[in-house]
């Protein structure tokens, strides 16, 4: 039965605070959602109250999309369940849970799939824009490992989507993100991994940045898929390594105590699940936060030399490759499936008053490598156009799903995919 909460309700305030603590929105009610069918009737509510819909998970979307100021958030929380069958290495994953609960769930049995890297991240979020994870050059993103979906759609129908049924929206659920609906179930694809992983970081001098970045490219190019490179720049030192899922992870080492003079080297065996929430940060939430993010095709010289003009912000590489550029371009909406690294600036701080020069800086950052980038993650979109994250023909497709799916744009709270401007004129 879905919880109502509204202003000086208990757990308003708790339900509407998101990861980013410059979002500061109040809807006009939460609609906590313990069944698909509570999600129905929410959805319907909404649409003949005229109230624009949020879609609450795990709330990590940079910009709160999940808080309608004055609209309904439909909060999926309450939706946690995962349950596994380990004979079929499958998990069948409420909409509302978070990825360190499929991560648990899973690793009871040896099991897991591709999620992210932060626990308290939301598994809908990250596998609708397409869910990079330690996992994915092994077994491909985390929308790859999607066998099936549960979609309640904007006149609160409940549908399926999978490679057999609603094949054109399965298409689009992988990496369109949540234009299309509201999806209250997945079905993943699991995998034997084991309990282990290795992580290994080693930190350089600020003077030596450029030479490692160069011999750490190069090791990339040959690197195991159970590898999944890295690397952060910092205003005064590099630091660059690798996070190693399965067995032989320490074969890698020499090579990269040899790029060059380390300052600091930290090898650590560890149990996969602490590796997925080594980056938690349980007070989170009290931090006002900005970010941007690039692919990269090619890791030049030049970009080499921008990436370094570092101004104070976090600035991380990851590496993408093996399984997840096996995928044929066309499999899914997910794009740029060539890239070689993934680019993330991000900062956070507490001060109101640091707020323009906070977001400047790193914007001004972020610029100085949009030369050498070609697209981005839709996940890391913030405020850049859509067609960043997709190709012209594939968002033309995205379009024309959204328009048979969402005409009237319901779901606009999102990385938004608009439907065509005539079935808009024509729904109104």
């Amino acid at each position: 039965m879905t919880t109502i909460l509204r202003a000086g309700d208990p757990g308003y305030d708790e339900a509407r605070t998101v990861w980013n603590a410059m979002i500061d929105r109040r809807p006009v009610a939460i609609a906590r959602c313990h069944t698909t069918e509570d999600v129905v009737e929410a959805v319907r509510f909404a649409r003949t109250s005229g109230l624009e819909i949020g879609v609450r998970c795990g709330g990590h979307n940079i910009a709160g999309l999940a808080v309608p100021d004055g609209g309904l958030m439909i909060d999926l929380t309450p939706m946690n369940a995962v349950h596994v069958d380990p004979d079929r290495k499958l998990a069948s994953v409420q909409g509302g849970a978070l990825l360190g609960e499929l991560d648990r769930a899973a690793q009871k049995y040896g099991l897991a799939t591709t999620a992210g890297n932060v626990s308290h991240t939301g598994v809908g979020g990250l596998t609708l824009g397409g869910g990079m994870g330690w996992l994915a050059r092994q077994f491909g993103l985390a929308c790859d490992n999607v066998a099936s979906y549960e979609l309640v759609t904007a006149d609160g129908e409940v549908v399926r989507a999978s490679a057999t049924e609603n094949p054109e929206l399965f298409w689009g659920l992988r990496g369109g993100g949540g234009n299309f609906g509201i999806v209250t179930s997945f079905e993943f694809r699991l995998h034997e991994v084991g309990t282990r992983a290795l992580v290994a970081e080693f930190t350089y001098p600020l003077r030596a940045g450029f030479a490692v970045l160069r011999g750490w490219r190069e090791l990339n190019e040959s690197a195991p898929r159970q590898a999944t490179f890295t690397a952060s720049i910092t205003a005064d030192s590099v630091t660059v390594g690798y996070v190693w899922v399965g067995e032989g992870g320490y074969k890698l080492l020499p090579a990269f105590r040899a790029l060059g003079p380390v300052l600091c080297e930290q090898v650590e065996e560890t149990p996969y699940l602490t590796l997925q929430s080594r980056d938690d940060n349980v007070q989170g939430h009290r931090y006002r936060r900005y970010w941007k993010g690039h692919y990269f095709k090619a890791l030049t010289d030049d970009a080499i030399r921008a990436l370094l003009q570092n101004p104070g912000v976090s600035a991380s590489l990851q590496a993408y490759g093996g399984a997840i550029a096996d995928v044929p371009d066309d499999d899914a909406a997910f794009s740029h499936r060539d890239t070689l690294f993934e680019f993330v600036t991000a900062t956070r701080w507490e001060d109101p008053a640091e707020d323009e020069a906070r977001i400047s800086t790193l914007r001004e950052y972020a610029a100085a490598l949009t030369p050498y980038a070609d697209g981005a993650y839709v996940n890391t979109l913030n405020g850049d156009p859509i067609n960043r994250a997709f190709p012209p023909a594939k968002l033309a497709r995205l379009v024309a799903l959204k328009t048979a799916y969402d005409p009237e744009n319901v779901f606009h709270l999102n990385q938004n995919i608009r439907p065509s401007e005539a079935a808009t004129c024509v729904a109104a």
